[in-house]
């Protein structure tokens, strides 16, 4: 293997120069401010986490972790998500604190297979946790607020997908009674959107041709609140119809927050089924052609760390929307330029210093004299036109300069 070379950086990983990283603070200023408005307070948690309890809980799968050993031999983890690592916290310091409780975040996690992918290994997500309400009203809350979300991080064009695990559940669990092996197949394809293998996968079942043609008819479950009314007709299972039930109040509950129109439902889509219980949902940017969000229910997560609670909630996967969507440019705003000799320095950064504590962005420089202030400006100003911007598209100049140096 080949010494990596003095500018190289590891795989899947990316520096953020200036303007990218003005952009991505926005993002989380903006979300995290929206997300505060919904009664949502931000935490922190570590970067680092013990295998044996936050790895293992998480829901990425453990070939996906970073790990590594501690100098007294215990293994650790990068944390892959965010949501296990909150639930530890929820379990232990905030064990005595009363329920619901209204968690966000903003951080970097890690997950090794992405760079194989051509994917990030690093990224950043914001998001929050709803924990202790298990109610139709708080699973349409966290959609409510995932929509809020997009909006303030300038995410104009986008459509929500919810679902529910309980529904595909029972539906395999009636139709495809008896053979788990293919009931974990059927789900794997309905994961990976491999519609056809699905099909394929149906076929090849030794099941009653009415069977399959249910089945099949999964396929077609999506649209508005019409497909309540569909998925009911496709299982009579207590589960599925429980689940669809369900689904059908979060609606109500989306229409009452007249966010609908950006919902759809999908019940082919139901997320990692290790990971959630209930309802699960992932947002569209109409820019990009992959999810800018996700989220769902996820109820058992909190029982391995010793607090049986429910809880739902969602991330913003923040990287793509800095990457992918234009959003609201903010105004750049032009430093000031102050340039001073040394017979009047102090001048120069008094001033300077009067500027900063109104809010302005101040850079300093020295000068021998006026030749060289008449110099330097007009090379600034042959850079600027050189990059095809006015004069002045850099700095707003200030000048304390001794009229004879």
């Amino acid at each position: 293997m080949s010494k990596p070379k003095g500018f190289e950086k590891p795989a899947g990983v990316r520096d953020y120069l200036p303007r990218a990283v003005a952009k991505l603070r926005k993002i989380e200023k903006d979300v995290l401010y929206c997300m505060s408005r919904w009664g949502y307070q931000q935490m922190i948690t570590p970067t680092l986490e013990y295998y044996d309890t936050v790895g293992v809980a998480s829901s990425t799968s453990d070939q996906k972790l970073y790990k590594l050993l501690n100098n007294r031999g215990q293994a650790l983890v990068l944390r892959s998500e965010m949501t296990a690592p909150v639930a530890r916290v929820v379990s232990s310091l905030l064990k005595d604190e009363p329920l619901p409780l209204r968690l966000s975040y903003h951080a970097n996690v890690f997950r090794a297979i992405e760079e194989e992918a051509g994917r990030e290994a690093e990224f950043f997500q914001t998001g929050v946790e709803l924990v202790g309400d298990d109610s139709p009203e708080a699973d349409a809350e966290v959609v409510a607020l995932a929509i809020a979300s997009l909006q303030a991080a300038g995410v104009k064009s986008f459509k929500i997908a919810i679902g529910h695990v309980g529904f595909l559940d029972g539906v395999f669990q009636d139709a495809v009674e008896g053979l788990p092996q293919a009931q974990e197949e059927l789900k794997n394809h309905l994961l990976g959107r491999d519609y056809v293998a699905f099909r394929e996968t149906l076929q090849r079942l030794e099941l009653p041709e009415a069977q399959k043609s249910e089945l099949d008819g999964l396929l077609r479950l999506r649209g508005g609140k019409e497909i309540c009314g569909q998925a009911l007709e496709i299982s009579s299972h207590p589960l599925a119809r429980a689940s669809i039930e369900h689904l059908c109040k979060v609606w109500e509950v989306l229409v009452a927050y007249g966010v609908s129109e950006h919902v759809l439902i999908d019940l082919t889509m139901v997320g990692d089924f290790s990971y959630y219980t209930g309802m699960t949902f992932e947002g569209y940017a109409a820019e990009l052609g992959f999810p800018v969000c996700s989220g769902g229910r996820y109820d058992n997560l909190l029982q391995q760390f010793g607090r049986p609670v429910p809880s739902t909630g969602f991330s913003l996967k923040t990287n793509r929307i800095l990457d992918g969507v234009t959003g609201n440019p903010e105004a750049e705003e032009l430093p000031v330029l102050i340039q001073y000799d040394a017979l009047r320095r102090r001048e120069g950064l008094e001033e300077a210093a009067r500027l900063r504590t109104e809010g302005q962005v101040v850079v300093t420089r020295l000068v021998a004299g006026p030749e060289e202030l008449e110099q330097v400006e007009r090379v600034d100003a042959q850079t600027v036109e050189a990059a095809g911007v006015q004069y002045g598209g850099i700095y707003t100049f200030v000048s304390f300069v001794s009229e004879h140096g």
